[in-house]
């Protein structure tokens, strides 16, 4: 996947570093010295390089969008997002280490902008967002592939859509067969649609009499990625953009094997059965996608491909 010549040349050393270090997030930055809070426009300027993401400062807030929020929501005057900032270019840490950026974050700042909110991104591990959603967090936006387990727990707002990839080393020296992963190291995320595939393989191999799959879930995609860049697996298993983002930031190091599979819709989760919050959010992706706003996000970060032109509320899958 191609990648905005600003971020790649601060990504690049980062999170190559923290794939063959295992350091658990990218490198980062101020949060004063991202595009997305400030135009660009560093206070500080020691500062060499930055990680831009796209400017949302000249979104105007939308009325009568706006007044759909229930007051649970918008009554602070923030829209509380939880995110798992391990999934470049979704959502990661910029050159500081606390910063979120990625195409989800600049999607929830050009929401609160909608909605007149200022927005607030919460990292959290992957598996603890979604039954957070309402208490804690009031959306969750972290790439949510929509599944007929996940719609039991929440609702969703559809706004992208990505299929998974498989990632070795480059030559694939362990000689791995997709096929057939019975006896493999194989490393997946927690909590993910990739873990539940990778754990039926595994209960087939069990049936079939094979060698079970040695599956090694991390909280952190970083983790995922670095045990296969250092060599602890052999291939690991995640969304295609962000397969893509970490394949190209390792150089040499990782490939692609094999097609990218099962594309499928990710969206905002939204606590089950508030209605309000859900056509908001819906009017306003479906807002952004109509003026232009929601296509620059995903050219800023090179992930335009994934896009879709209708925002839906709880889709059948």
């Amino acid at each position: 996947m191609s990648l905005s010549k600003g971020i790649k040349s601060v990504a690049a050393a980062t999170l190559s570093a923290a794939m063959l270090i295992a350091v658990a997030a990218c490198g980062t930055t101020d949060g004063s010295t991202t595009a997305s809070s400030n135009g660009g426009d560093s206070k500080d300027s020691s500062s060499s390089s930055k990680t831009e993401g796209f400017d949302t400062s000249s979104i105007k807030k939308d009325d009568a969008i706006a007044a759909l929020l229930p007051d649970s929501v918008a009554g602070d005057g923030t829209l509380t997002v939880g995110t798992d900032t391990s999934y470049a270019p979704a959502e990661f840490l910029a050159e500081d280490g606390k910063t979120p950026v990625g195409f989800d974050v600049d999607l929830s700042k050009a929401l609160a902008a909608v909605f007149g909110l200022k927005e607030e991104t919460v990292s959290s591990t992957f598996d603890s967002i979604i039954p957070s959603v309402g208490s804690k967090y009031d959306i969750g936006i972290s790439s949510f592939t929509v599944t007929k387990e996940r719609l039991d727990a929440v609702d969703f707002v559809t706004y992208f859509k990505a299929g998974s990839t498989w990632v070795t080393k480059k030559g694939n020296p362990d000689n791995v067969d997709t096929s057939n992963l019975c006896g493999v190291k194989v490393a997946v995320q927690t909590g993910t649609t990739q873990e539940e595939e990778v754990n039926a393989a595994n209960e087939k191999c069990k049936a079939d009499g094979k060698d079970p799959i040695d599956i090694q879930s991390s909280k952190l995609q970083t983790d995922v990625t670095t045990a296969v860049a250092s060599g602890k697996a052999s291939i690991f298993y995640a969304d295609s953009p962000v397969a893509g983002y970490a394949i190209e930031q390792t150089g040499d190091t990782l490939a692609a094997l094999g097609d990218d599979t099962g594309v499928t819709p990710e969206a905002v989760a939204i606590k089950k059965g508030d209605s309000k919050t859900a056509e908001a959010v819906q009017k306003a992706i479906q807002k952004l996608m109509d003026d232009g706003t929601y296509k620059k996000i995903l050219d800023t970060w090179g992930v335009s491909s994934g896009a879709i032109d209708k925002a839906e509320i709880n889709p059948t899958v």
